[in-house]
């Protein structure tokens, strides 16, 4: 078996208990990556954001549509700044990217990051992940608030058959509930490599903070997720072990605003 199968593999491993359906469009793989710093006199956090502007031109240029930067608001182990980026196979990784970081411009900005003096960064650590049937690939919202918040949600399950649950509900009503009481969804996907497996992660964007309390409200009171929650196999005790959230700032550059 080659890597690129064993890979492929790998990657729909866990699924079978998921509901499949028919798609339109093919699932898109997800990469979500974030560089920790430290507040230091290297100044990280301002190196490391200079440089993802950079590869954020080069993304565009090579022509990544899904794709997003982002600085912490409310999180833990910070600080850091986060990167989202979608591909539309896994065998476009490695294009994708090949073709993003020979951009000249690019090229110039890797030599000079690793050209300075001190650490640019503490730690990397990627996600892979890979989209829903019902929503295989990053949407990109757009908003006239300046305020504009962001919340990255992980949902642990016990086992890869209560997952495939959760990720059914998602598919089957739950993210069509989140439209319908005014939130914006960017992505959904489930967990391939990465920790506290198995898991899914999905990003939701709100105009503020007071929006994202006020849409919360209505959607927990909705009575079509009322109804969801209430299926026999559903609920949350069910389907999810724990539930953690984090608040995300875009980046001034960021084509996910």
């Amino acid at each position: 078996m080659t890597r690129r199968s064993l890979i492929a593999a790998t990657a729909t491993a866990g699924l079978s208990s998921t509901a499949m359906q028919a798609q339109s469009k093919p699932r898109h793989f997800l990469e979500l990556t974030y560089y920790y710093c430290r507040n230091s006199s290297d100044n990280q956090m301002q190196r490391i954001t200079e440089f993802l502007k950079e590869v954020a031109a080069a993304a565009g240029k090579a022509g990544v549509k899904g794709h997003g930067y982002f600085g912490q608001l409310v999180a833990p182990k910070g600080p850091f700044v986060a990167s989202l980026m979608g591909f539309p196979s896994f065998a476009a990784i490695e294009e994708i990217k090949r073709k993003t970081f020979a951009d000249a411009a690019l090229q110039k900005a890797i030599a000079k990051f690793n050209s300075q003096s001190g650490l640019g960064f503490t730690r990397v650590e990627s996600r892979l992940l890979r989209g829903f049937s019902g929503f295989p690939e990053i949407e990109t919202p757009k908003s006239k608030e300046s305020s504009r918040v962001f919340e990255l949600r992980t949902y642990e399950s016990n086992n890869f058959a209560s997952l495939g649950k959760k990720i059914g509900m998602f598919d089957n009503g739950e993210v069509d509930i989140f439209r319908k009481v005014g939130m914006a969804p960017v992505f959904f996907g489930e967990t391939i490599y990465g920790p506290d497996m198995p898991n899914l992660t999905y990003m939701l964007g709100y105009d503020s903070l007071a929006d994202r309390e006020k849409t919360w409200a209505a959607f927990v009171s909705d009575p079509d997720w009322v109804k969801l929650r209430a299926t026999p196999g559903l609920s949350d005790a069910e389907v999810v072990s724990n539930i953690s959230s984090t608040f995300l700032r875009p980046l001034a550059f960021s084509p996910i605003r």
